[in-house]
């Protein structure tokens, strides 16, 4: 996979730059006539190091062969039995794998996968052959069907009170084909102090998601910052995660960054409510990279009139004229 051997050549080179701001700071302001002026403090140095590190993990977590880039299909349950696989007679077409994968079938709200006879599968990396019952996500891990040397996985999902199947492989287009993503430049302007103001215990926001179903989420509190002079506020949602999410839309959506939107994560506020925005690291949701994927949207609450040019940008990037 050309495509990928190249990213891995282009993250190795990124890495050593990231080092080599630092490195260089150290180098400036010595004695002599030959001495370079430092053009920045060590902080700033060590700040814009620390960007640079984050968005090199960033698209190395896209790329994995379970990041989002890999995913192929996704397919809503309609019917009480699906047959699954990459041939044309498959009521479920999948893009690579077997012409046959095997049977989900629905009873109530329970699901199960058979297999096609002769296969070598593996469920959550066990092989098996025999029928299993498909565990979804919203508890925690899904089941996980394992097929085609283990380059392809096939998972249960549900959004909106309905059942699909995710599958991912590590041969998808999107991940083989990525292109790097383009950022605006670090500036540490865009890392803004914040207010976090809570909201009742038990308070739920309405989110809606690019498949046109609405999710309640639970909905801490707001961040409330200051920008040129005017009060800027967002809606927090508690995914359950170590830190609270912020998903915005803001001028530059649909122009220089992802129309659908760009996510965040700050840290949970200590006591005194005080917390820091780094919108240098807002960045694309899934459905920026793939189709298949189930994004949230940005409430109306975060929808902000002010151009964040900060973060990723668009995806793919704008071909130049």
């Amino acid at each position: 996979m050309p495509v990928l051997r190249d990213r891995t050549i282009r993250t190795a080179m990124r890495l050593a730059c990231v080092g080599l701001a630092l490195s260089l700071l150290s180098a400036c302001g010595g004695e002599g006539k030959q001495a370079v002026k430092a053009p920045m403090s060590e902080d700033e140095a060590r700040y814009l190091s620390e960007e640079n590190l984050w968005r090199v993990q960033r698209e190395e977590q896209l790329v994995q062969p379970d990041g989002w880039t890999s995913l192929i299909a996704l397919h809503f349950l309609s019917l009480n039995s699906h047959y699954i696989g990459s041939s044309q007679r498959s009521g479920m077409r999948i893009p690579l794998g077997p012409e046959s994968l095997g049977m989900v079938q629905r009873n109530g709200d329970r699901v199960f996968f058979v297999p096609e006879p002769g296969l070598s599968l593996t469920v959550d990396g066990e092989p098996f052959k025999g029928r299993v019952e498909l565990k979804d996500d919203s508890a925690g891990a899904p089941t996980v069907i394992g097929f085609d040397e283990g380059k392809g996985r096939l998972t249960l999902i549900t959004r909106g009170g309905r059942q699909a199947l995710r599958v991912r492989h590590e041969d998808a287009p999107t991940r083989k084909n990525f292109i790097p993503i383009e950022f605006w430049k670090p500036d540490s302007a865009w890392r803004v102090e914040a207010r976090f103001e809570p909201h009742p215990p038990g308070k739920m926001i309405e989110i809606g998601t690019i498949i046109g179903t609405t999710e309640p989420t639970p909905n801490p509190g707001a961040f409330v910052f200051k920008r040129d002079g005017r009060t800027y506020r967002i809606e927090a949602l508690d995914q359950g995660e170590p830190t609270l999410q912020l998903i915005i839309a803001d001028r530059t959506s649909g122009h220089e960054s992802y129309g659908a939107g760009r996510y965040l994560d700050v840290a949970r506020p200590g006591p005194d409510g005080k917390a820091v925005i780094d919108f240098n690291r807002a960045y694309n949701p899934p459905c920026a990279f793939t189709q298949f994927a189930t994004c949230p949207l940005p409430p109306n609450e975060n929808r902000l009139d002010l151009a964040i040019t900060a973060g990723e940008k668009r995806y793919p990037p704008k071909k130049k004229a």
